[in-house]
């Protein structure tokens, strides 16, 4: 048991590799693209809790009986 504690305090996310991952979505995707990606996600993740918040008014959303 103490072993399976000591590995998983191992796990880190610390600055470098934030930057390795910014690094490598630099490479992959260019600095003229990230912009419209983080907006992108970001409206993405804005209309998920959205949708999750507000009641459904659509009839057609409901459950019917069989």
């Amino acid at each position: 048991m103490n072993s399976i504690i000591v590995g998983l305090g191992l796990i880190t996310f610390g600055v470098w590799e934030a930057v390795l991952v910014f690094g490598i979505l630099m490479l992959l995707f260019g600095a003229k693209k990230l912009p419209n990606l983080a907006r992108g996600l970001g409206s993405g993740i804005r209309n998920f809790k959205g949708e999750l918040q507000a009641p459904s008014e659509d009839p057609d959303d409901e459950p019917h009986d069989a």
